[in-house]
């Protein structure tokens, strides 16, 4: 699904226009990255929990020579579905 058709879905669920529904997904996802850059957690019950962890430095391979690179340390954002969504995927 394209965020076009993520706006598309959202205005018709919610009967509001696409331009509404469009800034209200913006809005979203720029309150989820604020909130995961400043090292929270954002939790909706039953869809599921953004997180931000720390990967550790560490050595891997180019691919093509086979060569060893170090790959530096990071802060990555993951998500864990909640019960009712995995529930309403199988």
């Amino acid at each position: 699904m394209t965020k076009a058709e993520l706006v598309a879905s959202i205005g018709k669920e919610a009967k509001i226009s696409k331009t509404s529904a469009e800034k209200a997904l913006n809005a979203f996802t720029a309150s989820v990255t604020k909130a995961l850059k400043k090292g929270e957690r954002v939790a909706l019950p039953g869809f599921g929990t953004f997180t931000v962890t720390k990967r550790k430095a560490r050595i891997g391979r180019n691919p093509q020579t086979g060569k060893e690179i170090k790959i530096p340390a990071a802060k990555v954002a993951k998500f864990k579905a909640g019960n009712l969504l995995k529930n309403a995927v199988k």
